[in-house]
């Protein structure tokens, strides 16, 4: 994956993460406050949720609601006359094969895990423009890479991730604005907890995986701090993530093999 020489901030950065109140937002919450950043933590509950550490600050925002994320600009313009990093992590998790999972679960999907990163990018942008400064760093997932058989509506939504981060990696450059996306594997969170919709088959399937998963939010977090200080554009967390984007990168006939095996077993046919 690439990489940069720039070197790991010296001073505190102000920090703006998403879902912000469980998973890898609250372990990366942990890790920025530990590390000495000003954080402003942000979620849907109305009030603070009791999990966030004393020192961050907490706002509550719906990434679906463009109010919501105005009010959250203007909060860091007066609190703190600008923002070094945006984290745009909040999603949910959705799996379903083509023929069961309903539309009103593809809307769903897309409007919190795709259109919710880009209210945060479109909103934060100007501002990171005025500075000539600032890092966006948006959550995809390794289904933004690696599109496994029976999640369709997340693998699209997490490709659409990693499109709109490697796209504006480009379009921001000349501003002096950073942006990376993050794609773990499987980890240990409660991301299980949101699935919902017609497919209970694959749903089950997918909490299983994510229940089963030997690493924590805690180590993810812990790579994913790494690989923004290293101004990484695409961060993967895991081994596991590594082989399958190369395998599919530089060896795609078996790839292709494994994804179809996995089908005929998981599917049937």
């Amino acid at each position: 994956m690439p990489s940069s020489s720039h070197r790991a901030p010296t001073s505190p950065r102000r920090v703006l993460v998403t879902g912000a109140a469980s998973g890898l937002g609250l372990a990366l919450v942990r890790a920025f406050v530990a590390r000495g950043d000003q954080v402003l933590a942000t979620d849907l509950q109305a009030e603070r949720p009791d999990v966030l550490p004393s020192a961050a600050a907490y706002l509550p925002l719906d990434v679906r609601s463009d109010d919501a994320w105005g009010a959250a600009l203007a909060h860091v313009r007066e609190t703190w006359g600008g923002l070094d990093l945006l984290v745009n992590n909040a999603g949910v998790a959705a799996g379903g094969r083509i023929d069961v999972a309903t539309m009103d679960e593809w809307r769903w999907i897309v409007d919190i895990n795709l259109l919710g990163v880009v209210r945060g990018c479109r909103t934060f942008t100007p501002l990171f423009k005025e500075q000539r400064s600032g890092h966006i760093v948006n959550t995809a997932s390794l289904a933004g890479l690696v599109h496994a058989p029976g999640m369709s509506a997340y693998n699209t939504v997490k490709a659409g991730v990693v499109a709109l981060s490697e796209t504006l990696s480009h379009e921001l450059a000349p501003h002096g604005i950073d942006v990376s996306v993050v794609c773990p594997s499987f980890f240990r969170t409660n991301l299980g907890d949101s699935f919902q919709g017609a497919d209970t088959e694959m749903e089950d399937a997918g909490r299983r995986m994510v229940s089963g998963s030997r690493r924590s939010a805690e180590q993810v977090a812990q790579t994913v701090v790494r690989g923004i200080d290293a101004r990484r554009d695409v961060i993967l967390t895991d081994r596991e993530g590594h082989v399958a984007w190369r395998a599919k990168r530089f060896v795609r006939p078996a790839y292709t093999a494994v994804m179809k095996r996995a089908a005929a077993k998981r599917l049937g046919a």
